[in-house]
């Protein structure tokens, strides 16, 4: 595949996740709006613990296949159908380990607060999820992140929006749970239907235990990666399930959605990203390699720093849309999105990373959570001995993740570009002026009277969002930016011979 045809799928892809993206927030909005209306921040707490710890198991029974079956099936020379299929054994049977302890330990999920009811069936969702992630992983290869949209952006989130608000009259306590449960199930419907359509059943073949274990043990590196990834994003949930009660964990969690929205971004661009690094790694053209990061990540920061402005600078009136007493996490959600900005680089430079240097990336990986988790008890404690408001403390955690994540990109950046011997990422003057352009005005809805409050969010917003890419429109973006957003001619990608 030429540059240019690399860089036409990104855009093709990308705008189509982007595409997801807003159907995605769209969705999500409800969810936001019913868990907070109706079931309340200490209810939304046991949640917000329980889910932590679930998908954390689901990640892990992946065993990194999600960004390494694109490696596995550039280089092998089986039926990719086999291939494929092995890798949902594997994530199948490490889930259903894992569901298995859950089940037996309902606590884990429930540190804070104790289990009853539906509380331990929750633990049988976990391979639902596994297999969903690796099956959409198999789909990417192909290009097709439709079955991503349609799943995560789609299905996922509309399922559990209307469940919560239908089973919240039919159990208000476990209605969250089992709305959780039917919408990773609904998603996992959605994943396979397509998966099977495209690599088919596999005829003639069976499990290879040897094969697989050699493909566990190749993918440690990126299993470890993934889970330290995500475990950046959701240690300091964790970390406030410890510390604070679940009404606290509730309102952090609250915000954490908001802001997560954002982060969708960054992995809207993986299905298509990790392929293509892949096959430009195995043509040893690393140039291709940094370019693409580059490129990538200035069109993600781009939509990022965007969706900060629009959401940081109005936060109190963000979090009073979801309810009252959430208010309070203003100050969360301020530094949450922030720290979606800051990560970026560092997360889209890691895309190469985890195929250049597995183990290297990984122990960086593992300092940075350590030293994320030991700030941000340093700073709650801290804040406790100045007697500071709980939910002032309560904003420690978001703000050692902003520290750590920005440390993490520089480190990151750094070495992807000495192995690739170029710049992965580039800061615009533009992309400033932007910035600064559109806060000033986003300041300014701020300072109007109190009975004009209402103007800040539906006019304010709005004006923030076109202020921005009205001056990144004109200094920041090239043509190879603008591809982003104009359609492709329709081409067929080119993927590996395989053996059939």
């Amino acid at each position: 595949m030429k540059p240019n045809d690399d860089m036409n799928a990104l855009a093709k892809g990308g705008r189509t996740n982007i595409f997801g993206f807003f159907l995605r927030l769209l969705a999500r909005l409800p969810f936001l709006f019913i868990a907070g209306r109706l079931y309340g921040a200490e209810t939304v707490g046991r949640f917000a613990l329980a889910v932590v710890v679930v998908e954390l198991a689901a990640l892990l029974a992946t065993l990194g296949l999600k960004r390494g079956l694109a490696q596995a099936l550039a280089s092998t020379d089986r039926p990719h159908a086999h291939v494929v299929w092995d890798g949902m054994v594997v994530a199948f049977v490490v889930s259903m380990l894992a569901s298995a302890v859950l089940f037996i330990y309902p606590d884990l999920m429930f540190p804070n607060s104790g289990t009853t009811g539906l509380d331990r069936y929750l633990a049988v969702i976990v391979f639902a999820i596994a297999w969903s992630d690796v099956s959409l992983a198999a789909l990417a290869y192909r290009h097709n992140v439709k079955a991503t949209v349609t799943a995560r952006a789609i299905v996922e989130p509309w399922t559990i929006s209307i469940a919560a608000w239908v089973l919240y009259y039919v159990s208000a306590r476990d209605g969250l749970i089992i709305a959780y449960v039917l919408s990773m199930a609904a998603a996992l419907v959605a994943s396979l239907v397509p998966f099977i359509r495209s690599y088919g059943l596999p005829h003639g073949w069976s499990p290879r235990v040897t094969p697989l274990l050699q493909l566990a043990r190749r993918n440690m590196p990126l299993a470890g990666a993934d889970a330290l990834e995500w475990g950046s994003r959701n240690i300091d949930r964790f970390i406030l399930g410890l510390l604070f009660p679940p009404a606290i964990v509730g309102i952090y969690y609250m915000a954490q959605q908001v802001s997560s929205i954002p982060q969708k971004l960054k992995t809207s661009f993986d299905p298509v990203l990790g392929p293509v690094i892949a096959r430009n790694l195995a043509a040893g053209n690393r140039i291709a390699i940094a370019n693409q990061v580059k490129q990538v990540g200035f069109w993600i920061i781009t939509l990022q720093a965007a969706l900060l402005l629009m959401g940081g600078i109005p936060a109190e009136g963000v979090m009073g849309v979801v309810g009252p007493q959430f208010v309070v996490g203003a100050g969360a959600l301020c530094f949450l999105l922030a720290a979606e900005v800051a990560a970026t680089p560092g997360a889209v430079a890691e895309a190469g990373l985890v195929y250049m240097a597995r183990h290297r990336n990984l122990m960086v990986s593992m300092l940075l959570l350590g030293f994320q988790a030991a700030l941000s008890f340093a700073l709650v404690f801290q804040m406790r001995a100045m007697g500071l408001d709980v939910h002032v403390q309560a904003v420690g955690p978001a703000v050692a993740l902003v520290l750590t994540l920005a440390l993490g990109s520089t480190i990151k950046c750094w070495m992807l570009a000495r192995m690739t011997g170029a710049a992965v990422f580039s800061l615009r003057p533009g992309f400033v002026a932007a910035i600064v352009v559109a806060g000033a005005v986003g300041w300014a809805f701020t300072r109007l009277p109190p009975e004009l409050e209402w103007l800040e969010l539906s006019v304010g917003v709005p004006a923030i969002f076109i202020a921005y890419f009205a001056v990144i429109g004109k200094w920041a973006f090239g043509p190879e930016d603008r591809a982003l957003f104009k359609k492709m001619p329709k081409s067929e990608p080119t993927l590996p011979d395989e053996k059939v």
